[in-house]
């Protein structure tokens, strides 16, 4: 099979921002459930069910807006940062196949 080489020279800020955003709420949502699990355990073992149910919720909707805010603004500085170091030192190099 024959390969073609292909040199990534840049990355879109936003675009790779915004994947990492998605990652951020798949990942926020996994942990977020994890917490409302834990504090809703731990608050009925002292008898303040209501109140943990409440925290739990609280909980599991900041960890959504956690990664997801986090996923941007740290895919978006990782971009940044990778634009400005493949600047100085050209790019990445890559051999793709050709699918037959």
């Amino acid at each position: 099979m024959a390969t073609t080489a292909y040199m990534i020279k840049k990355f879109g800020v936003m675009s790779v921002a915004k994947f990492s955003a998605i990652i951020g709420l798949i990942w926020g949502f996994i942990v977020g459930l994890m917490v409302a699990v834990g504090v809703r355990g731990t608050a009925a073992m002292f008898g303040g069910r209501a109140l943990g149910a409440g925290v739990g919720i609280a909980g599991f909707i900041f960890m959504i807006i956690l990664g997801v805010v986090g996923g941007f603004i740290g895919g978006g500085v990782l971009a940044f940062i990778y634009n400005i170091v493949l600047g100085a030192i050209g790019g990445i190099e890559m051999d793709l196949e050709t699918k037959s």
